[in-house]
């Protein structure tokens, strides 16, 4: 579901999550509502997946509405590496 190179954002609320993806969608932007993946941890078991093209997009919009998702992953093989804020 999750493929090579995908970012993974997880959000602490379904409530949160779901005006994520109502906003990005109203955007266009090609994002999908995912179940979390079993190795990450989420309070409310939905994430938005998203190509590393429209990172910056869905980020910047995502920020502008108050809406930064509580952790963002980046899937690598098998393994997903958190990706730190920047300062």
């Amino acid at each position: 579901m999750v493929k090579d190179q995908d970012y993974v954002a997880i959000f602490n609320s379904i409530h949160r999550v779901m005006e994520a993806e109502r906003l990005l969608k109203g955007k266009h932007l090609k994002i999908l509502l995912i179940p979390a993946p079993r190795a990450l941890a989420s309070d409310c078991g939905l994430a938005i997946r998203y190509a590393e093209e429209i990172r910056g997009e869905v980020e910047g919009a995502l920020a502008e509405a108050g809406l930064m998702p509580h952790d963002v992953y980046k899937k690598n093989g098998d393994q997903y590496q958190k990706i730190e804020e920047e300062s």
